[in-house]
């Protein structure tokens, strides 16, 4: 394989890694946005949502129908735990200093990994999670495989469902009014409290399916397989600027292109490192991200 065609091969792996950051993303930008709360438990839904999509195809197998289903299943069941969630931990914290909420966001990560590993239908141990066979499609000298192609599409088609909602639903108009003022949004007789839990529920059905979507990617899962894509993801929110939703989707193709690229040409060593590498660098050049807008506040 040539220099080139190695390159256009690394760049479409990448594509595929970077949509999945992007999805997970989304959520973190989208809650943010509305609320200021960085929930650092949205990586562990994710681990629901794959878990969820797990037992689905298990019993159901990997056929189309068997997917579509473990897709709904997995948001589905995201949706329910966030409400859960949003209701029991975040809520009352809304009007709490910042640091409460953050505390409380990975208190709560914490508690959703060891719950899933004690529990006795799941446990600690890794499962390899059950995958459609992998079809290879070659075209000049660089090739893609039907999960890449599924994984790119599918987040391409939730990313613009999403954008049409925000920007072109009587919903999304609220969820935008909330963000740029909440207490005026709350006068002009929007249901504030509606709003958030709707905002925080696109948000679980996005890592819902970003879950699926990786463990159909990289088929093992474990009750801590969240860690790192949440993390990677709210790395990708800030690079794009935080609380931006195209913020988070370019973040999220930057860093999976990024760090596939280092795989390929540098060492599988420094994948993780160069993350951050280019998140703090992104900071000290443009610290509102890619995509952010510098807010102004009055002292």
């Amino acid at each position: 394989m040539g220099t080139g065609s190695l390159f256009v091969q690394q760049l479409i792996n990448g594509l595929s890694l970077g949509s999945i950051y992007a999805l997970i993303a989304l959520g973190y930008t989208m809650v943010y946005g509305i609320v200021k709360l960085i929930n650092f438990a949205h990586g562990d839904v994710m681990m629901v949502g794959a878990y969820t999509g797990y037992f689905i195809l298990c019993a159901m197998g990997t056929t189309p129908f068997g997917m579509v289903c473990a897709f709904a299943g997995a948001m589905v069941m995201c949706s329910i735990l966030i409400l859960v969630i949003e209701r029991v931990a975040y809520r009352p914290l809304r009007n709490a200093p910042r640091l409460n909420s953050l505390i409380t966001a990975i208190a709560v990560e914490l508690i959703l990994q060891n719950i899933m590993r004690v529990l006795p239908f799941i446990g600690p141990d890794p499962r390899q999670f059950p995958t459609m066979p992998t079809k290879t499609f070659t075209f000049w000298s660089f090739s893609f495989s039907n999960i890449q192609m599924i994984v790119i599409l599918l987040s391409a088609a939730l990313m613009m469902i999403l954008n049409y909602v925000v920007n072109y639903t009587k919903t999304g108009k609220a969820m935008r009014a909330v963000a740029y003022d909440l207490g005026a949004a709350s006068l002009m007789g929007i249901n504030v409290n509606k709003i958030i839990a709707i905002t925080f529920i696109i948000g679980s059905v996005l890592a819902g399916a970003g879950g699926v979507l990786y463990a159909t990617a990289y088929p093992q899962i474990d009750p801590v397989m969240g860690y790192i894509p949440g993390l990677k993801a709210f790395v990708a929110a800030v690079l794009g600027g935080i609380g931006s939703i195209p913020g988070a989707m370019v973040g999220g193709v930057i860093l999976g292109i990024a760090e596939t690229m280092v795989k390929a040409y540098v060492s599988s060593k420094y994948a993780d490192a160069i993350s951050y590498c280019i998140l703090i660098v992104i900071l000290l050049v443009k610290p509102a991200g890619l995509l952010g807008k510098k807010l102004r506040v009055k002292v």
